[in-house]
């Protein structure tokens, strides 16, 4: 079986607590269903695909032909088991080349060769012909399965096993890149061999149950811990981290806080930390003794995940029935450790994003009825806590702090200085309050939220009504602001693909389909005429049942200059995030920023209001 190794790649842009992959309708820019990210993570999880030292696995490169052949056999059985070469295979491939061993590996098992003049050419961009017929001999076909000259035969299988999905080069000399590679190995493992069976299978691996690599029990085999980040938590572990993902999210390592739960792979220096906890009162400890496996807190069971936390609420541990508690939950969801309320509740604001009420064991034979409130805090997490006493509506604001007397978790509105004014331009100061240096800035749509530093406000006029809530410190400066969509970048951008109306005046209905971030949703059978045409859109709410549709703005043509985007004389700022894709034969594809500003082909920038108001450029659509 091949040896797994996970890289640092992109490995968990797509992943949930419990490392499930996203479900999402299929993508035009993806294959087999897949999006971008998918595609990433099954290769770079096979180790077919790294990154450099940073973790950057550099996508919009071109592959040469050395980096090629390394692809293909690491993505062979046996192939992670290849080291130097034992001679020189080629001239211009030296034995001391660092793909020695890969050349000679796949010149011996007949997936490529050098050419008449005796080279290789290690350097030389490789072709799609090229890379389709080294991926079609690792399903076993050979010279007799094609006819006609090189590389009709070959090109013609290579679209008719639909190898080709998701790739963006479409020509048999157009030169690969990186992303198409990622698409071709991908769609490889998905493709049945000559022989009938899924590729993967070869690799000693299985398709899950959507027809996708099996990458959860991959990663799970392969996690490491876990830990609690305490103070320089990068000390606790016995290598450098190079990618660290937090609650399944790319994040700074700076991004980890004290009571984090971590995992790691420290092979590939990547970090997943998980900041999910529950606070209140323990009510039961099932079975009680030495080796307790489920513990109900506020209310709610959870089960225990590690052996140190069994251990600290079993007879030989600190904590008993009536203890008021932190559960630090790890990525299943179950208790990985316990620590004393005072240590870990903090103080936390925040908008009550949703509430439920419940029946809860209370741990004599009995139930009570509370409130579950889930809080969206202006940290950008979100928290759950038991509203006892009081009934709490959702968006409510509302702080959450451990009272003194019972070490139990209290939920209190919000009391909240009402403020409005200019930003000043260098983003320090609202009207007459400084931000604190360790200001929390929230803005927040509905139920989500984005964390925005307050340079981003910088020349902004906000109203009172923009102002959900605003908390002052001892020295009166600004040390909490939560903002009522006043930026944007809690919405989702996407493009509107196709739009249909069914029947006519007040019974007609409309259908949507549109792509976000690769992944394409469908709204059919809606009541609502949405003020959008094809094209650039905002989403608003749920991406599979929007609340709103709204349409971009379009710049005229223009190209990326130093990081913005430049048109008819006017400069435009781009989003932190904003998307890129290449519209090609009518379909669109998820492409990147670099690959965009090496394009040929003509720039528009789609943004969302004035940046005056707090827009920027969402969308850039390359043709």
């Amino acid at each position: 079986m091949k040896t797994k190794r996970l890289t640092a790649a992109i490995l968990t842009a797509c992943l949930s607590l419990s490392l499930a992959l996203p479900r999402a309708a299929a993508s035009a820019a993806g294959a087999g269903g897949a999006t971008l990210d998918e595609a990433v993570q099954a290769v770079t999880t096979l180790g077919i695909l790294s990154g450099d030292g940073s973790g950057d696995l550099g996508l919009d490169r071109r592959v040469t032909r050395a980096e090629f052949i390394t692809l293909a056999i690491k993505a062979s059985p046996g192939g992670d088991g290849v080291g130097q070469a034992a001679y020189s295979p080629y001239p211009d491939v030296p034995r001391s080349h660092w793909a020695s061993g890969y050349v000679e590996a796949g010149v011996a098992r007949g997936l490529i060769s050098g050419y008449s003049d005796g080279t290789f050419r290690p350097g030389q961009d490789i072709k799609l012909a090229e890379g389709a017929a080294i991926v079609l001999a690792l399903l076993g076909y050979g010279a007799e399965d094609f006819s006609g000259a090189y590389p009709s035969g070959q090109m013609a299988l290579y679209h008719s096993l639909r190898l080709d999905r998701g790739l963006t080069a479409a020509g048999a000399a157009d030169p690969l890149t990186r992303q198409d590679a990622v698409y071709l190995f991908y769609n490889l493992l998905l493709t049945q061999t000559k022989a009938g069976s899924p590729y993967i299978q070869s690799l000693g691996y299985s398709l899950d149950a959507s027809g996708k690599p099996d990458l959860v029990s991959i990663l799970n085999r392969d996690m490491e811990g876990p830990i609690v980040a305490r103070g320089s938590w990068r000390s606790q572990l016995d290598f450098t981290p190079v990618q660290v993902y937090r609650n399944g999210a790319s994040a700074p390592a700076q991004a980890v806080q004290d009571y984090d739960v971590l995992y790691w792979n420290a092979s590939t220096g990547t970090v997943w930390a998980y900041s999910q906890r529950a606070s209140g009162m323990i009510q039961a400890i099932e079975p009680a003794g030495a080796n307790p496996t489920s513990v109900t807190v506020a209310g709610r069971p959870y089960a225990i995940e590690t052996s140190s936390a069994a251990y600290a609420l079993s007879d030989l541990g600190q904590y008993r029935k009536g203890d008021s508690v932190t559960l630090l939950l790890g990525r299943s969801g179950g208790v990985a450790a316990v620590v004393g309320l005072g240590e870990s509740a903090g103080e936390r604001v925040g908008v009550a994003i949703s509430v439920s009420t419940s029946a809860y064991p209370d741990g004599a034979g009995g139930t009570y009825t509370a409130q579950t409130v889930t809080l969206l805090a202006s940290d950008g997490q979100t928290y759950e806590y038991q509203a006892k006493g009081n009934s709490v509506k959702e968006g409510s604001l509302l702080r959450a702090s451990a009272d003194a007397q019972t070490g139990e978790v209290v939920l209190r509105t919000l009391s909240s200085t009402k403020v409005s004014g200019t930003v000043d331009r260098n983003g320090t100061r609202l009207d007459s309050y400084p931000f604190a240096e360790n200001v929390e800035i929230l803005d927040v749509s509905g139920s989500r939220g984005a964390v925005i530093t307050p340079k981003r406000l910088a020349g902004l006029s906000l109203s009172r009504d923009q102002v959900r809530c605003c908390t002052l410190n001892s020295r009166n400066e600004i040390e909490v602001l939560i903002l009522k969509d006043v930026t944007g970048d809690a919405q989702r951008y996407g493009i509107l693909t196709q739009m249909e109306t069914l029947g006519e005046g007040m019974s007609a209905v409309y259908s949507y389909e549109y792509v976000v971030d690769g992944s394409a949703y469908a709204l059919p059978g809606s009541s609502t005429r949405f003020p959008v045409s094809p094209g650039p859109i905002q989403i608003v709410g749920d991406l599979a049942n929007p609340e709103r549709l709204r349409p971009l703005t379009a710049t005229k043509t223009g190209e990326l200059v130093n990081g913005s985007f430049v048109a008819d004389g006017r400069k435009y700022t781009l989003s932190d995030n904003v998307a890129v894709y290449e519209r090609r034969n009518g379909q669109y594809y998820l492409s990147s920023l670099a690959r965009a500003q090496q394009s040929e082909g003509t720039l528009t920038a789609w943004y969302d209001k004035a940046e005056s108001s707090g827009g920027r450029v969402r969308v850039i659509i390359v043709r």
